[in-house]
């Protein structure tokens, strides 16, 4: 099964997955448009966060970073007059450091995420969904801004007015995603928020025409009218779709064959019907790991009934 993934979201349901499913069997390709460099390493946060799950590291109470991680680096820059825009952990930075120096010494994003994925005892296939440079900005009545300033420094309080992802239209799909799909016939989309956490992978070019060849699941992010964690409703609006489980699915209407919303939203199944694809409620919430678990295993079963 490939997955593709941002940081919070999917990772719940990736929680869910690699109890039921062999990890070598899940291929999760993951959003890198939110990349930054700080202090002179490269920093990939959904990556990051997949690689921290599949290690059994991550810090269950944030959903990101390293559980029980220290801060004294960063503590110490900030004594010293420096500030970084991202609060990073001492053992989250070495993760950082080492992915920079692979790729100052030649190696593909690819490769470094490999080459982490062997030292962190991790067999499920973790890939980034491109190993060229993507950045999403975000357009607001503050300004132009990274992703990350908006998120992390401005905690998305500002007003959106559009989504700029740049670099997407001339990057390309990494070669072990392409390999990746021409394997498996099963994509699952994510819960994350699909501006920003899924927006940038499909819009890789080729990757829809890829998509409309798969049997595709996506799992909404929103219920009701309100997504169940970050940004997304500020970021949907502004794009020009309505913030619920149908403005979603509209969003991936191309290439989707099974959508799957909340059992506590309201929207009607059949309605989904005129996008063209078939709709399944569930509990979306997940709450824990065993929540997770639930959920996977409902998703698994359906696969086995697309056509």
């Amino acid at each position: 099964m490939i997955i593709l993934s941002g940081g919070t979201g999917t990772p719940k349901l990736l929680d869910g997955l690699k109890e039921i499913l062999p990890p070598e069997e899940l291929t999760v390709v993951v959003n890198t448009a939110e990349d930054l460099w700080v202090s002179g390493n490269l920093i990939s946060p959904d990556l990051d966060t997949v690689l921290y799950l599949f290690s059994d590291q991550i810090d269950r109470k944030k959903w990101w970073g390293i559980e029980d991680d220290t801060f004294r680096t960063y503590e110490r820059m900030h004594e010293l007059g420096i500030e970084e825009s991202m609060k990073l952990g001492d053992r989250d930075r070495a993760t950082h450091i080492i992915r920079s120096n692979l790729i100052r010494g030649g190696s593909s994003l690819t490769e470094a995420t490999v080459k982490l994925s062997s030292f962190f005892g991790i067999d499920a296939n973790i890939l980034p969904m491109s190993d060229d440079p993507v950045s999403t900005y975000i357009e607001t009545l503050q300004g132009v801004m990274h992703f990350q300033d908006f998120w992390v420094g401005k905690h998305g309080n500002p007003d959106v007015l559009g989504v700029d992802i740049r670099g997407v239209s001339e990057a390309s799909v990494a070669k072990k995603v392409l390999e990746a799909l021409e394997k498996d016939d099963k994509v699952l989309i994510g819960p994350s928020n699909p501006i920003t956490s899924i927006g940038p992978i499909i819009s890789l070019p080729g990757m829809r025409e890829l998509l409309k060849r798969k049997k595709v699941i996506a799992v909404s992010p929103i219920i009701g009218n309100a997504p169940v964690s970050g940004p997304a409703g500020k970021l949907m609006q502004a794009c020009g779709l309505e913030v619920s489980s149908m403005g979603v699915a509209e969003y991936y209407q191309e290439f989707l064959d099974v959508f799957v919303f909340d059992e506590r939203d309201r929207a009607d199944e059949f309605a989904f019907e005129r996008l063209g694809c078939q709709a399944s409620r569930a509990d979306t919430l997940m709450t824990s790991t065993e929540k997770s678990r639930e959920l996977a295993e409902f998703i698994v079963g359906i696969f086995d009934t697309v056509s």
